[in-house]
C-alpha cells in the first residue's frame, strides 16, 4: 500500500529506523533473525530500553505515560519494527491488561499497576481460558467467593502463555452463579502469582518448548481492591481486553515483510536450479496473499484512527483477528511449499545442504519454515476463535 507522509511523519521514520539500528539491542535483533529464543531477560531489557526512549506504551494516552501517537506514527512505527526484525511488544501487560486498568480501574489501582507496566518492572499473563472453557468462554468456572474484605479463588486456567515467568496475572473469574445470563456474574481480578495456592505447570509442545502453562488456584486470597471496576462486570471488560488483543494478533507489518522477503527469494537461483519466480502457479498464490495483506492494511489504519480518537477496538478487531491469522498461516504455507523438502522439521546433521527459501534456527539443523507452520496453527484459536469471530462479524457488522 501506497502510503503519503507528511514531512513530519517522514522525519519520525527515520527517528524510529535509528532507534532500532543504535539504541535497540543489537544481540536480541540477531536472535530474532536466527530464530532464537529470547529468554526473560532479553525481553524485560528490551523494554526497558523502549520505556526509557519514551516509547513504552504506542497505544496508551500521554495522561498515563503513553506516547500519545497518531495512527499514521503507530503504523510507522509497527512498519520499523518489521523491518528490523525487532520483537513485539509483550502484550498482556501494555496492550491488554493496562488500558483495562486505566479505563475502568480505581485511582489507586492506577498510581499501583500502571507506572510497573509502563516500565515492565511486572510481567502479566492472562487468566481467560479454562480447561472446559474456552471458546464457551461465558462457561468459565473459577470462582472467587467474596469472603470480608477479601475473595477466595478456585479454579484451574489453561493455555496461558509465558506464565512460567509471570508475576501477576488478570483472570476473569465467577462471583455469582445465580444469574440470569451467565455472562453476569463473571468478574475481572487481578492476582499476585507469588500468592500462597497458586501454581504453575508448563505445558510442553511437541518443539519441547513450554510456551503455555496451567495454573492452579487453591484457595488463594486476594483482596478487594484487586477487583477492577463493578462486580460481575468481567465481561464487559474481557471484551474490551480481546478487541485490544485481536487488533495485535493481526500482525498487518510482520506479514508484510515475511512477504517481500518471500518474493525477493523467488528470484534466487539454487544450485543452478530454475528460480522459483518461472512457477507461475506459485507465483499466482504469493500475488493473492500481497492483494489479501493491501486489504487488511487499509483495515488496520482505520482502526488505528478509531483507537487515537480514545474509542475502543470496535468490530474492526474481529475482521483483523480473522483476515490477520488466516493470511499469517497462508504465509506460512508458501514458506512451506517454496522450501520443499527442505522444509523438514528436523534435517540430518550429515547433510551439508543450502536452505533456499528458510534458514537454520541458530546454527542447529533445525528449518523455520516447518516449525512455524505447525505453530502457527494456534493463531486462528487464540484471542477468541476465528469461528468465534464470524459471529461477532455477522451480529455487529452485517447485523445478523
Amino acid at each position: 500500500m501506497n502510503v503519503t507522509f507528511s514531512n513530519e511523519e517522514i522525519a519520525f521514520r527515520a527517528e524510529v529506523r535509528a532507534f532500532f539500528e543504535t539504541e535497540f539491542p543489537q544481540d536480541i535483533l540477531e536472535k530474532q533473525r536466527l530464530s532464537i529464543a529470547l529468554t526473560r531477560e532479553d525481553v524485560v531489557r528490551w523494554h526497558k530500553v523502549a520505556y526509557k526512549r519514551g516509547w513504552g506504551a504506542p497505544n496508551w494516552p500521554t495522561e498515563h505515560g503513553g506516547t500519545g501517537w497518531t495512527s499514521v506514527q503507530k503504523y510507522i512505527f509497527a512498519d520499523e519494527q518489521a523491518r528490523a526484525s525487532a520483537p513485539v511488544y509483550l502484550s498482556f501487560g501494555v496492550s491488554m491488561v493496562g488500558p483495562i486498568i486505566y479505563t475502568f480501574g480505581t485511582e489507586q489501582q492506577k498510581q499501583r499497576f500502571l507506572p510497573d507496566i509502563l516500565e515492565f518492572n511486572t510481567w502479566w499473563c492472562q487468566g481467560y481460558s479454562e480447561p472446559g472453557s474456552g471458546s464457551d468462554l461465558a462457561s468459565l468456572s473459577t470462582k472467587a467467593d467474596l469472603n470480608g474484605d477479601h475473595y477466595v479463588v478456585n479454579g484451574t486456567k489453561t493455555w496461558t502463555t509465558l506464565a512460567q515467568f509471570a508475576d501477576w496475572i488478570f483472570c476473569l473469574v465467577r462471583t455469582n452463579s445465580d444469574v440470569a445470563r451467565r455472562q453476569e456474574g463473571i468478574s475481572f481480578v487481578l492476582i499476585d502469582m507469588k500468592q500462597p495456592g497458586v501454581s504453575v505447570k508448563p505445558i510442553k509442545l511437541l518443539d519441547g518448548e513450554c510456551e503455555v502453562n496451567e495454573i492452579h488456584f487453591d484457595n488463594v486470597k486476594i483482596p478487594v481492591e484487586n477487583l477492577v471496576g463493578e462486580e460481575g462486570k468481567g465481561w464487559t471488560y474481557g471484551k474490551v481486553l480481546l478487541q485490544h488483543e485481536r487488533t495485535n494478533i493481526a500482525g498487518v507489518a510482520n506479514s508484510k515483510y515475511r512477504l517481500e522477503r518471500l518474493r525477493a527469494q523467488t528470484n534466487e537461483s539454487i544450485r543452478g536450479a530454475t528460480p522459483l519466480a518461472n512457477n507461475s502457479v506459485f507465483m499466482r498464490k504469493l500475488a493473492a496473499a500481497e492483494v489479501e495483506l493491501k486489504a487488511l492494511e487499509y483495515t488496520e489504519l482505520r482502526t488505528l484512527a478509531s483507537i487515537s480518537s480514545g474509542k475502543a477496538p470496535g468490530p474492526e478487531s474481529s475482521i483483523l483477528k480473522v483476515a490477520g491469522t488466516e493470511l499469517h498461516q497462508q504465509i506460512d504455507s508458501l514458506y512451506v511449499e517454496a522450501a520443499g523438502y527442505y522444509a523438514l522439521p528436523f534435517v540430518p546433521e550429515q547433510y551439508d545442504i543450502d536452505f533456499p527459501i528458510d534458514e537454520r534456527i541458530g546454527n542447529g539443523t533445525q528449518t523455520k519454515s516447518a516449525l512455524s507452520y505447525f505453530n502457527h496453527r494456534k493463531v486462528s484459536i487464540f484471542g477468541g476463535s476465528n469461528e468465534i469471530q464470524k459471529n461477532i462479524i455477522a451480529k455487529h457488522v452485517l447485523g445478523i
